[in-house]
């Protein structure tokens, strides 16, 4: 979050507003995010009187809340179009969910982060934190590691920099030590696993999406549990799994993307 300081300026500390007013995940009254808001009321009530006057947020004047406006949905729906994955890799991991059965994650690298970018739910769907949009842990998440492990020295290091190491479960990878160690076996088989590290009860078996040059694209998993999978079940669809980032990276080939390092 921004202060009354923050180096980007004006439109810094109107990107904040936005994040509060979605940070909340529904409309939200001004006192709310007053409450959480670093900055003084009269500020905060400018920002928020500019981004609704601009299309960014929504007012409703009966319930007196602030949403996400249409004008921010539409930037939102170009840059997805333009920047993810997602469109194209959509019926390759399709048809990935329909072979294993299980829940198929497309996710590209965000500053360290894991960005879920698509989602194709099992024929009968688990509830789980990842959701198309959502911004993950890279350090104990299958799709994190598998693209950590074919980063660049100089990019994994500075991911690696940004991971908080919380332990999320008894799984979980705590130290950059134990995840480096765990990043070098990726490599060498090609794929990564998510052993209950950040969701009691959630497995899955991950690959990148290497373009021919290396440079990593993204990364997609089959995602299960342990109440009606294994780890070994899951390896053995490996192959498919790799076959399918392969096939994505090839139709993605003559597409341009930012940088996911």
């Amino acid at each position: 979050m921004g202060s009354e300081g923050h180096s980007d300026g004006t439109v810094g500390k109107a990107l904040d507003v936005l994040d509060m007013v979605s940070s909340h995940g529904h409309p939200v009254r001004f006192s709310d995010l007053l409450e959480k808001s670093p900055y003084p009321k009269a500020t905060l009530y400018r920002f928020l009187q500019t981004l609704t006057h601009q299309g960014m947020l929504a007012y409703d004047t009966d319930r007196g809340t602030y949403s996400l406006g249409v004008r921010l949905v539409r930037l939102a729906h170009t840059a997805w179009t333009q920047s993810s994955l997602a469109p194209l890799a959509r019926p390759f991991i399709s048809d990935l969910a329909a072979q294993t059965g299980e829940t198929v994650h497309l996710a590209q690298m965000d500053q360290g982060q894991v960005l879920y970018v698509d989602k194709r739910n099992a024929a009968k769907p688990v509830e789980m934190f990842s959701q198309a949009g959502k911004v993950g842990p890279a350090y104990c998440t299958g799709v994190g590691k598998a693209m950590l492990a074919f980063m660049s020295d100089d990019a994994v290091e500075a991911a690696i920099s940004r991971q908080s190491f919380h332990r999320f479960t008894d799984h979980t990878l705590d130290t950059p030590g134990k995840l480096r160690a765990e990043l070098a076996a990726i490599r060498t088989r090609g794929y990564a696993f998510d052993r209950e590290e950040h969701e009691p009860g959630i497995i899955c078996c991950a690959a990148p999406i290497l373009a021919r040059s290396g440079k990593v694209m993204g990364a997609l998993s089959v995602t299960s549990t342990t109440a009606r999978s294994s780890l070994a079940t899951l390896e053995a669809e490996a192959t498919r799994i790799t076959d399918c980032a392969t096939q994505i990276a090839a139709e993605a080939e003559n597409w341009r993307f930012p940088d996911q390092n």
